[in-house]
């Protein structure tokens, strides 16, 4: 989304949307505003803080209530070295010890 706008982009709404919120933005943008639907606002907020990977995210999800390795693996259809990896990754990125942790801290930042 910075990207975008650093591009010159001046709005950015979801395709679901109801009809009237798009007219409001159209108007908004011709008129020389800017229109961003708050929800995913809030979404580039939260992923443009995170450290952590969507996937590296995904995977402490799982291990928040202390699934074990091979019980995440199964889970997410990943190997228990791909997970490990990711659990890795995620616990060195949130400066924790271990899984849960790293899971703790993540969901206490918002990152989950």
């Amino acid at each position: 989304m910075q990207r975008a706008m650093a591009a010159g982009a001046r709005g950015f709404l979801v395709k679901d949307g109801p009809v009237e919120s798009l007219a409001e933005a159209i108007r908004r943008v011709v008129a020389g505003g800017t229109a961003v639907d708050l929800e995913l606002a809030r979404h580039a907020l939260r992923e443009a803080s995170s450290p952590l990977t969507e996937r590296e995210a995904q995977v402490l999800g799982v291990a928040e209530d202390g699934s074990t390795i091979a019980d995440i693996a199964a889970r997410l259809h990943l190997s228990a070295s791909t997970v490990r990896n990711y659990l890795s990754a995620a616990i060195g990125k949130t400066g924790t010890r271990n899984k849960v942790e790293a899971a703790r801290v993540a969901r206490r930042n918002g990152w989950l």
